[in-house]
């Protein structure tokens, strides 16, 4: 039997041979806590005080609410013309204010107490390229000016892209992860938030550098995308993503996994929000969770979790349950669909 690394690593392989599904982020040690993301995005907590981020973008966590949201409204949008972008969007000087080797003693300390022969450090960079535009603008200012002002935009997307590329360069020179859970939506449940030809002009190069610094240094890249995706999975395998987590079952995942040939693993599987609620059954969370497991499994290179950007659930009962509905499959019937 392989160990929960082994097993992750030979399913996440294009001919790998796992033993059995691996188990949402089982094998993975999720470490947000970077010396960079301190600086830049704030100490953030339920029911805390409106905060600015350090690109200006107010932060609000009421205590009512699952996670902290931007809150950009007409009067105080960091860009409020595109045309003067440079006047008002400056970029935190994370490279100025992080790059000491003494900010990172702490983090470094935490992670060497870590099992890396068993278990895979993974690192997050949140907020991507177009999810830092719509923080800087908001989402219909946004769209608009890929449209109407495209030689800004081009300029802005160029900026913010250069400032995650050091974001990431950061993380990985001073952690040195197996695996970066980066984020970044770029559509909604049914359909991609521009054009595939727009977000490839304008957001897709803006990860060949940083995905390419990964990749040199056998960084596994999971990027997060709760998002219809399915016009552009072509160009996230030239991007050199491992595996696209998060995936709804609302794109069509068993053409998806045809289509990519083992190129790029798929996780998630099971929307969020048809199973961790606050009145969903017992029956109804195993029954969605077999649901994708006896769906997916089949087409290979597919680990089931929720598709939050993050390991676990609002209700921890779901998880709970998700979990031991995977370990009673794979005790199961995981053998006889990964044969089909």
């Amino acid at each position: 039997m392989l160990s929960v690394k082994q097993n992750f690593l030979e399913t996440i392989k294009r001919d790998g041979k796992p033993d059995r599904l691996v188990n949402q982020y089982e094998n993975m040690v999720f470490f947000p806590a970077d010396p960079v993301a301190a600086y830049a995005r704030g100490k953030r907590f339920k029911g805390m005080e409106p905060i600015r981020d350090k690109w200006g973008t107010l932060v609000l966590w009421p205590e009512d609410q699952i996670a902290a949201m931007p809150h950009v409204t007409a009067t105080d949008k960091v860009v409020p013309d595109i045309t003067e972008w440079k006047k008002t969007a400056i970029a935190p000087d994370i490279v100025g204010n992080c790059s000491d080797p003494a900010v990172w003693k702490n983090a470094q300390e935490a992670v060497a107490k870590i099992d890396r022969e068993n278990n895979l450090l993974m690192t997050f960079m949140p907020t991507g390229v177009f999810e830092q535009l719509h923080f800087l603008m908001g989402f219909e200012d946004t769209l608009l000016n890929f449209l109407e002002e495209p030689e800004d935009m081009m300029g802005l997307c160029e900026y913010v892209g250069e400032y995650r590329y050091n974001y990431m360069k950061l993380i990985v020179d001073n952690l040195k992860p197996d695996i970066m859970l980066t984020h970044d939506d770029w559509g909604s449940k049914n359909s991609l938030f521009m054009s595939p030809d727009v977000w490839r002009k304008f957001i897709k190069p803006q990860y060949v550098k940083t995905y390419g610094y990964m990749k040199e240094h056998g960084v596994i890249i999971l990027h997060h995308a709760d998002s219809f995706l399915e016009p552009i999975v072509e160009d996230m395998v030239e991007l050199g993503i491992d595996i696209w987590q998060g995936v709804l079952p609302q794109n069509d995942i068993p053409k998806v996994q045809k289509q990519l040939d083992g190129r790029m693993a798929i996780m998630g599987g099971i929307d969020a929000a048809i199973v961790d609620r606050a009145d969903a059954t017992e029956e109804e969370i195993r029954a969605e969770v077999r649901r994708a497991l006896e769906e997916y499994t089949p087409g290979g290179n597919f680990i089931p979790c929720l598709t939050y950007g993050a390991p676990g659930s609002i209700y921890p009962a779901v998880d709970e349950l998700f979990t031991d509905e995977v370990n009673k499959f794979n005790k199961g019937r995981y053998a006889e669909l990964a044969k089909k």
